[in-house]
């Protein structure tokens, strides 16, 4: 059970919807696989035209999930008429990006009025072991009344 109250009872199609219009996450092939209060899970499978040099995913499509699963970790705690924006991320990377699929986990750690920390892990994942990868500490923010902004 979350520690979490979400401000909006339709949190759940709120951020369902929102992770529908999301253009990057479906150019990366990102699927939305859990949603909770405070909790966000998204997936993404290995692509080689995702890779680095090495053959490894790319730093940069890992970090954008975990950006992404933060992002809609601080949502589901929003009020019904706040957008969410990202204002700031560090990124650690802890292994190289090498797995069949990846699962970014945002978790809200403190959600304020208008600031919310997350922190995001992805879990590079071959059969039924997990290894952690890459660990993000961000911080969001809810918008309200601007103009071309919606959840």
């Amino acid at each position: 059970m979350s520690a979490f109250q979400p401000a909006d009872p339709r949190f759940d199609a709120r951020v369902r919807a929102s992770f529908a219009r999301q253009a990057m996450m479906a150019t990366l092939g990102a699927t939305l696989e859990r949603v909770a209060p405070g909790e966000v899970d998204l997936r993404l499978p290995f692509r080689a035209d995702l890779t680095q040099q090495h053959g490894f995913l790319h730093a940069g499509a890992m970090t954008a999930v975990a950006d992404s699963a933060c992002g809609y970790a601080a949502l589901t705690l929003m009020p019904a008429d706040a957008a969410v924006l990202t204002v700031e991320f560090k990124v650690n990377l802890l292994a190289p990006g090498k797995g069949e699929s990846f699962v970014a986990r945002g978790r809200v750690l403190k959600a304020g009025r208008t600031l919310t920390t997350c922190a995001g892990d992805v879990f590079a994942s071959a059969g039924s072991e997990e290894r952690l990868v890459l660990t993000m500490l961000a911080t969001m923010m809810a918008v309200r009344d601007r103009a071309g902004l919606a959840d």
